[in-house]
């Protein structure tokens, strides 16, 4: 019976990556509103956000103009 390696270097977990704290919201979204975000992530510079974090950028400058959220 042939030997089998045994790696003990870390693997990489599964899934996404972690990006810090945070509570995940899912929504549904009509198609002419992500088209429209997808409108105002073609025109952002390199390199571009992507969806969720154009949406988070969306609600954090949302929640500053209305006074709920200190600019950081």
């Amino acid at each position: 019976m042939a030997r089998q390696e045994i790696s003990l270097e870390k693997k990489r977990p599964r899934g996404r990556p972690k990006i810090g704290e945070g509570v995940q919201i899912n929504a549904v979204h009509r198609p002419e509103h992500v088209e429209a975000l997808d409108l105002w992530i073609a025109a952002q510079p390199d390199p571009k956000p992507n969806r969720p974090e154009a949406v988070r950028l969306a609600v954090k400058d949302w929640l500053i103009g209305m006074g709920l959220l200190k600019i950081s």
